[in-house]
């Protein structure tokens, strides 16, 4: 089994590929669609949509939230095509970890600029 960093590592990776033939400008979704597709060619094991359920004095919601990606079942990732990351992201991503019990995730925004290239400016 790969460990935590190494399967963080592969994950950055397979987003940096995607990026790198998508660029920046799309939805969500196909940056999403296309990072899974990366991850299963690269053969590793990969949910989309993962419902996490949440349990509130002993009744449970059972699609109380959504994790957009998780691989091998240890690491969430949370997917963004935004123009700024704000902290609310990263909480997510942390409530994310603490209702699936998992403790490793990524928080990835596709809205950048490819590296070496200027952004037109108005």
């Amino acid at each position: 089994m790969m460990d935590e960093n190494a399967l963080s590592s592969e994950v950055i990776g397979a987003a940096i590929e995607v990026h790198r033939h998508l660029g920046p400008g799309l939805l969500e979704s196909i940056y999403r669609d296309c990072l899974v597709h990366e991850l299963r060619l690269r053969g590793f094991q990969v949910a989309q949509e993962v419902t996490l359920p949440v349990t509130y004095k002993g009744r449970e919601f059972s699609a109380a939230y959504r994790a957009d990606v998780v691989v091998e079942d240890r690491l969430v990732v949370e997917l963004k095509a935004v123009e700024i990351v704000l902290p609310v992201f990263s909480a997510q991503l942390l409530s994310y970890l603490r209702i699936s019990g998992k403790k490793l995730g990524l928080l990835i925004n596709f809205n950048v600029p490819r590296e070496g290239r200027r952004q037109a400016l108005g």
